[in-house]
């Protein structure tokens, strides 16, 4: 199948595969695989974090981080499209009691400093009691300049907020950017990392922090059902991706504006190419075609893409340039 539904639907290398085969493994909930705990160990210690906890998955990474910031009753800022608000299940608000205040993101995926300022509580029994700040970067595949991140951490340190990251695909920021990881992971008190996107691992994210953050999110994890025992087999995984699929993004970054050209071209879609930063792409399509009987059509010849106005196209490790010529093709016929 050629799948362009997400960056998600990336499957396992050979190497990859054999690596988890070989690693040793212990009882994480004991704290005893030492493959999670080098994973752990050597992620934190390359974002610049004093420690890292390993997670089943982004959304219980984000939970973590934010019940690990906030308590009952308190509210994090976060972006109208933030993942952490729109598309985790309200787990902030359902698991952690931790009130949500999402503000309209600019066209660049950021949030205006003046309305977060704005909305900041006053210290008074009737409000909620802001806590955090909650930034994502990539977001819809567009990249947070550093300039504004720098300006986000100015902001958090006037107000006595914490600044969290929910860095999914971080890496696919660094890559876009050409930057080291540091350059954008320097300006947080957290942030997320997740391993089975674009960094092609079968499962897996990592939440980081300073000591005291990431053990009360260990014990959050606990609580929510997160602990897993010989995860070892999965860690090893997440260390290849980081160590080794990296710069494959910026192949995938080159596939999406590809993409994105050939896409422009077909009578019906339209794409602003300015808007395709990294491995995502949104294209307009006009209302006269019948998008599920093209997903359905296309379905049948192999290939996968989910329909919607925009309409969303992922690249990853698993499309390759003929594979988007094979896509245009069998577009161009189904139309």
């Amino acid at each position: 199948m050629i799948d362009f539904r997400s960056d998600t639907v990336t499957r396992p290398s050979a190497s990859m595969l054999e690596t988890m085969m070989k690693a040793p493994v212990g009882d994480d909930v004991y704290g005893d695989d030492p493959t999670v705990n080098d994973l752990e160990q050597w992620t934190a210690e390359r974002h610049g974090f004093e420690a890292a906890i390993f997670c089943s998955s982004g959304t219980q990474a984000n939970l973590l981080g934010l019940m690990a910031h906030c308590e009952r009753g308190d509210e994090y800022l976060c972006g109208q499209q933030a993942h952490n608000y729109k598309f985790e299940g309200g787990g902030a608000a359902v698991l952690g009691s931790i009130q949500p205040q999402p503000i309209e993101n600019e066209k660049d995926g950021s949030i205006s400093i003046d309305k977060l300022r704005a909305a900041i509580k006053p210290i008074d029994p009737h409000f909620a009691r802001t806590t955090l700040l909650s930034l994502e970067n990539t977001i819809n595949g567009k990249v947070l300049p550093l300039s504004y991140l720098k300006e986000a951490r100015e902001f958090v340190n006037q107000h006595g907020l914490k600044l969290h990251l929910d860095g999914a695909r971080v890496y696919n920021a660094s890559v876009a950017l050409d930057v080291d990881i540091k350059e954008i992971s320097q300006h947080f008190d957290s942030m997320t990392i997740c391993l089975s996107k674009g960094l092609g691992a079968p499962i897996g994210s990592l939440l980081l922090g300073n000591h005291e953050l990431i053990a009360k999110a260990r014990r959050w994890r606990k609580v929510l059902g997160g602990g897993m025992r010989q995860a070892g087999i999965l860690a090893a995984a997440g260390k290849i991706a980081l160590t080794e699929n990296v710069t494959s993004l910026a192949d995938d970054h080159a596939n999406a504006r590809y993409l994105a050209q050939e896409l422009a071209k077909v009578d019906g879609f339209s794409v602003n190419l300015e808007h395709v930063q990294t491995n995502m792409l949104f294209a307009k399509v006009d209302s006269t075609i019948d998008q599920q009987q093209l997903v359905d059509n296309l379905k049948e010849q192999g290939i996968l893409f989910s329909a919607g106005n925009p309409m969303r196209l992922v690249t990853h490790l698993d499309i390759s340039r003929s594979d988007i010529d094979t896509f245009i093709t069998a577009l161009k016929r189904a139309l």
